[in-house]
């Protein structure tokens, strides 16, 4: 079957589209390679799809919104993963308008372009924790018939948004689709603005990390490879029910929340080192604390993480030493 992957030389696109190679798919990926973080990553994510058959890469913004009608119409595919987006918390808060344009008219014009293809069967789209807002987070995970309606950050606002209209055109064309609320992915190929990611650089290049909230913070970290699982796992199960409920959430977590300090200590293990801690309050567009409640996507998939942060970080490790001769 054929695939459209929005976002494919991103983190989460790159690690779906290969996946789905490997199963035997057309994959088709668009990107706009933008200037986010380095597109160089970008480039060197999307050369480790190039040698696969079956496998296009479309440079294209996904607002553009007649050019990505057409060519999702030209493409007919049997199935979509959205994942592009603006990503990152605190720099909706610098640069709120980007968030407009990628995550809410880009959102819109994978709607409008799937509502018009014969041959869909299932748009699967990124959502995320951020959406819970910043709440206690007591004995038990986040569940998605929750309200979601306290969001921490204009990211946070804009992922929700795209559920809300989500759940409109399920009901408008009775399109088929699933969002995912990731919590906190990690590994390799990842996105260097992410903690982890710059306290190994910044570790290994023995200059202070910046450690926000004084440290008092979990996150729900979820490995690369648990979430691709999650992903072609619901991709293969769009909704059969009617109306409204064609449109599913789910969340993608580890479902065992690791508090900040730990994820330090873990990592300067990994590398061998000690890293100098700058402690800083919280801010602005952070939540406390993730924590993923999965048993509505395990009942669906069978999901169940399989890699712990102990066993993860090094992997990553080992790519970032490789990646950048260090």
């Amino acid at each position: 079957m054929t695939v459209i992957v929005t976002g494919a030389a991103g983190f989460i696109g790159r690690a779906v589209a290969e996946r789905l190679l490997k199963d035997g798919h057309d994959v088709v990926g668009i990107d706009n390679f933008n200037t986010y973080y380095d597109p160089a990553l970008k480039q060197a994510r999307a050369q480790t799809l190039t040698g696969h058959g079956g496998f296009s890469m479309v440079s294209l913004d996904i607002a553009d919104t007649e050019a990505l009608g057409q060519l999702v119409r030209d493409i007919n595919p049997e199935y979509m993963v959205h994942l592009a987006a603006q990503a990152g918390v605190r720099y909706s808060i610098e640069n709120p308008f980007a968030y407009s344009r990628s995550n809410l008219l880009g959102h819109l014009s994978v709607l409008e372009a799937c509502r018009h293809v014969s041959a869909l069967k299932h748009l699967v789209y990124a959502s995320s924790s951020s959406v819970y807002g910043d709440r206690p987070m007591g004995g038990a995970g986040f569940t998605e018939s929750e309200a979601a309606e306290t969001p921490a950050s204009l990211y946070a606002a804009t992922k929700r948004s795209c559920e809300l209209m989500s759940a409109s055109y399920a009901h408008l064309y009775d399109l088929p689709q699933s969002g995912l609320r990731f919590f906190t992915v990690y590994g390799p190929w990842g996105r260097p603005d992410m903690a982890y990611y710059s306290f190994t650089q910044k570790i290994l290049a023995g200059t202070a990390i910046e450690v926000f909230g004084q440290g008092q913070m979990a996150r729900d970290f979820t490995y690369i490879d648990d979430i691709v699982d999650g992903v072609v796992g619901v991709m293969g199960r769009p909704s059969r029910l009617a109306g409204d409920e064609r449109h599913q959430i789910y969340n993608i977590g580890d479902s065992r929340p690791v508090g900040l300090m730990h994820m330090i200590e873990v990592l300067e293990q990994t590398l061998g080192r000690t890293a100098s801690k700058l402690m800083r309050p919280m801010q602005a567009g952070d939540v406390t604390a993730t924590f993923a409640d999965v048993s509505k996507l395990a009942a669906l998939t069978g999901y169940a993480p399989k890699v712990s942060l102990e066993a993860g970080l090094p992997l990553f490790a080992n790519w970032y030493r490789q990646y950048h001769q260090v």
